[in-house]
């Protein structure tokens, strides 16, 4: 099992990932997609980083996607974190989001900073968070739609 830097080819699996995940809309899927085609096509881009989780067998399982906070001094977002429904409590999650910490913190950064929504089916995704230390930093009421909170979680480091 490894996490390396994101590659072009992972492209594909990792559309289909999170798609499996059965919690994002079809727009946000598109935007995860163009966010991978941007770290695949720009290589002088310095706005996201990604990395992807391969296992033995070299199939993709997960990914994360996070890059420093436009503006700020050492704030960084986690845009995606992503791993396959059928590895779930494997602790690839936890690989991935500790590599992500351990890399911004390599990159000079201080806090951290998850959006999320309230919606039950992220229940998973917010408990989540919680077991890794990220404290409920702000809620913003009926943020994406009626009673679909925006919830962000922050961790400093």
């Amino acid at each position: 099992m490894a996490i390396r830097k994101f590659e072009k080819e992972d492209i594909k699996p990792l559309a289909e990932i999170v798609r499996a995940t059965g919690v994002f809309r079809e727009e946000e899927i598109e935007i995860a997609v163009e966010l991978m085609d941007v770290s695949a096509n720009d290589k002088e881009q310095k706005d996201y980083f990604l990395y992807s989780y391969v296992d033995e067998a070299g199939e993709i399982q997960g990914y994360y996607c996070a890059g420093p906070t436009p503006l700020t001094q050492g704030t960084f977002d986690l845009y995606w974190i992503a791993v396959h429904p059928r590895v779930h409590k494997k602790r690839i999650g936890h690989e991935l989001l500790v590599h992500c910490e351990e890399h911004i913190k390599l990159m000079g950064g201080k806090l951290l900073v998850v959006e999320t929504s309230s919606q039950l089916k992220y229940e998973p995704t917010r408990r989540f968070y919680l077991r890794h230390l990220y404290a409920e930093a702000a809620r913003i009421k009926d943020y994406y739609a009626q009673d679909d909170d925006l919830v962000i979680y922050s961790k400093y480091f």
